[in-house]
């Protein structure tokens, strides 16, 4: 899978956590399918970027992609 279509997973997932928990903190938490939906996406996110080639990592140093990556095992 090329980079283009790593990011647009990444914008993707993004969008839809934005949705997932736009009902609040007290919807999040009373809601396992919010939760478990969230947590799936924002894992795939971090393993994503596990995927992006080295000269796309190298065009945007200020990005802490090796954090981005280390959270997915948070989640884990």
């Amino acid at each position: 899978m090329s980079d283009h279509r790593h990011l647009a997973y990444i914008v993707e997932s993004i969008a839809l956590v934005e949705q997932y928990v736009s009902g609040g903190r007290e919807s999040f938490f009373s809601s396992r399918l919010i939760q478990d939906a969230t947590l799936y996406r924002m894992q795939t996110i971090a393993e994503s970027t596990q995927r992006l080639s080295i000269e796309l990592k190298a065009r945007y140093p200020d990005v802490e992609w090796r954090r981005i990556s280390a959270f997915r095992n948070v989640f884990v």
